[in-house]
């Protein structure tokens, strides 16, 4: 078994049959997402070939295919993001609030994402806004920062909404800014039962004007009263809403966001093990002691990618949304109000630098900086290491 291994690796040797064994059954987002995994930072998507200027060192480098599922892909995207919400940060507590749909509404979910998710964030957002503005509770408009996961720790299909939300807002009037309390922002239970009411109630309006789709064991909820009765036992639980206690910082906000924003399904770093027919993987049981939750789970190649492809995207989704303070068109505004009434500086502008940052990794010899001196098309190789006429036309020793 090798030491080091990648989703791509598992993909590239384990794809084809999986493709040949559900023929017709994979959507083409799904196959494009398996397809730009597998050729990520190969010969098939071109590149270039690196050199250093100071020792000559130099080194072949494969274009990424850029797909927001690969797990090699998404680190200068997170990085350009994070710099833009690191401006709108506040000098306030930050909470940490969770959505989650039951087992009974994820199976509809499933094949009705684009609608059913975008019902999540919108019910979601809605009843957080609706409390925080309530008198009796905070009575202030906040600020909302949602990020969509559709996985569990064992990659099993577990749609929730995760919000990062200032502890505070402004009163209706814009006059002052009224702070939630140290360890407290909204009482759970009603933001649960308001989440219930209303995302239950456009759910049977989408139903009722016949845009869902039901297939395979939930087909029959097509018919309008076994979908009510399907419905009858989710209307009487109550729905968890999950408040973690207030972040340490605005540094702790940062951290948790990088790790969390631009990842689908698992990461690299979770991987242990493949011998082409199982792969082995780090994941946490959360039904166990805090102490013994980091566990080893064993899963057949082909399980491994279809609990993958459960969290393929729609094609245009957002998976990230802004309300109340930081929605896109008054968040400016707003925040330039909250940090007036806050009697904070805002942040300097952003600097442009000369050049753009250069994301490359330094010579791996000496440390110095690698510039590309020859481009290739995909499928293409290089036509061979520099030669010394090569090296010396460019100044190098």
């Amino acid at each position: 078994m090798r030491a080091s291994i990648e989703v791509a690796d598992i993909f590239r040797a384990a794809g084809p049959a999986y493709r040949a064994a559900h023929a017709g059954h994979l959507s083409l987002t799904q196959l494009k997402v398996m397809s730009a995994i597998e050729n990520c930072r190969t010969a098939a998507l071109g590149g270039h070939v690196e050199a250093c200027e100071d020792c000559g060192q130099w080194r072949i480098a494969y274009n990424s295919c850029r797909n927001r599922h690969c797990p090699k892909c998404q680190g200068a995207a997170a990085r350009t993001w994070l710099a833009e919400r690191e401006a709108d940060l506040l000098p306030v507590g930050y909470f940490h609030v969770v959505f989650t749909l039951p087992a009974e509404i994820a199976d509809i979910a499933f094949h009705n994402k684009a609608l059913v998710y975008d019902l999540l964030f919108k019910a979601a957002s809605e009843t957080m806004l609706t409390i925080a503005t309530d008198p009796k509770h905070l009575g202030a408009k906040i600020g909302i920062t949602a990020v969509l996961h559709t996985w569990g720790s064992a990659m099993t299909h577990h749609p929730h909404v995760h919000m990062i939300v200032p502890g505070g807002g402004i009163t209706p009037d814009g006059g002052r800014w009224i702070s939630s309390r140290a360890a407290f922002l909204l009482p759970v239970r009603i933001l649960g039962t308001l989440f219930r009411r209303l995302f239950l109630t456009r759910l049977v309006a989408l139903h009722e004007a016949a845009r869902l789709a039901f297939f395979g064991s939930i087909a029959h909820l097509a018919d309008r009263r076994a979908f009510l009765r399907h419905l009858s036992p989710v209307r009487k639980k109550p729905w968890v809403v999950y408040a973690k206690a207030p972040f340490a910082g605005p540094e702790a906000v940062l951290a948790y966001l990088s790790r969390y924003t631009h990842r689908v399904a698992i990461s690299n770093r979770r991987l242990i093990a493949f011998d082409e027919a199982n792969v082995a993987f780090r994941y946490k049981d959360y039904r166990r002691a805090e102490s013994d939750r980091q566990q080893v789970m064993i899963l057949a190649a082909d399980e491994f990618i279809r609990r993958f492809l459960l969290h393929v995207l729609p094609r245009g989704f957002h998976r990230i949304r802004h309300y109340g303070l930081l929605a896109g068109s008054a968040r400016k505004a707003s925040l330039a109000l909250a940090r007036e009434l806050l009697d904070v500086a805002a942040p300097p502008d952003p600097v442009d630098p000369d050049e753009p940052e250069d994301f490359r990794p330094p010579c791996p010899c000496c440390g110095g900086r690698m510039i590309v001196i020859e481009v290739f098309e995909r499928w293409k190789q290089p036509r061979g290491p520099p030669h010394a006429t090569a090296t010396n036309q460019q100044g190098w020793p």
